[in-house]
């Protein structure tokens, strides 16, 4: 991959994300949070792997999946007017095969242009899949990590803004109620992600998010969190209980013990 390359895929997707145009202000304000978020996760890719020695045509490849990895969410919401894959299209797979439909990467080497696709295809599995060769799983870890940092940012501002100015789908339709799921909060003990699919409240919903933490892959990740306090201004936002507190201790603790201990890639 070469900077004329990285430098056409911006221009086209730039011009992609100004096709989206929506009368209400409500949609306008959904489409500019993704594209922000585009931008962030570009910025947070380029930074893990640079932590990680990456450099050259690899470092351009980390910041092309970092562009593309949530393109399927623009056409996901002009088609569902939702963010939640689970009432409407996978938007990761969604995101695969419209940058394959658009010919986007034909000119790229072969090898490049499945890390990309596989990159962005399960950019947002529960669990990382078996993929074939290091470089492949290499990069899926890479934009795993930096989507991640950057929702966890998303939602930091969702949660600290009044209603009216949060954007509407990012909640993904779950009350903002005081509850939480015992179910939610076991997995945090088991040291596992919570799935989407079991959320039932806002509370849930940062639960998880939160559990994410048992998913990071490269010591920048880690270093990020907890220097821009996601971690910390997500857990004040839960309410007080002795679960909550006991899970707070918990994941703290593995965020400090990941820091001082290094991370595998």
């Amino acid at each position: 991959m070469t900077e004329k390359d990285i430098a056409s895929f911006k221009a086209w997707f730039k011009n992609y994300v100004g096709s989206f145009r929506f009368p209400d202000e409500k949609d306008r304000k959904n489409i500019a949070l993704k594209e922000e978020h585009t931008y962030n996760v570009c910025r947070n890719i380029v930074l893990i792997a640079k932590g990680s020695s990456l450099t050259g045509a690899k470092l351009l490849l980390a910041e092309s999946i970092g562009l593309f990895h949530d393109v399927g969410r623009f056409e996901q919401y002009r088609k569902y007017r939702t963010f939640r894959d689970s009432v409407s299209v996978n938007h990761a797979a969604f995101g695969a095969a419209i940058l394959d439909e658009e010919k986007l990467l034909e000119n790229l080497p072969e090898e490049e242009q499945d890390i990309i696709l596989s990159s962005v295809k399960f950019h947002n599995a529960l669990a990382m899949p078996a993929l074939q060769g290091s470089d492949a799983r290499l990069f899926l870890k890479l934009i795993r990590d930096a989507d991640k940092l950057d929702i966890w940012r998303v939602f930091v501002e969702y949660y600290e803004s009044p209603e009216e100015d949060r954007a509407s789908a990012a909640g993904l339709g779950l009350p903002d109620s005081p509850e939480y799921s015992d179910e939610v909060l076991a997995c945090v003990f088991e040291k596992r992600i919570a799935p989407l699919s079991i959320l039932r409240t806002l509370n849930d919903f940062k639960i998880t998010q939160l559990s994410w933490v048992y998913d990071l892959n490269f010591d920048e990740s880690f270093r990020l969190l907890r220097e821009r306090e996601y971690f910390e201004k997500i857990l004040a936002s839960l309410p007080e209980s002795d679960d909550i507190a006991r899970a707070s201790y918990l994941l703290r603790d593995y965020l400090e013990q990941r820091l001082r201990n290094k991370c595998p890639v």
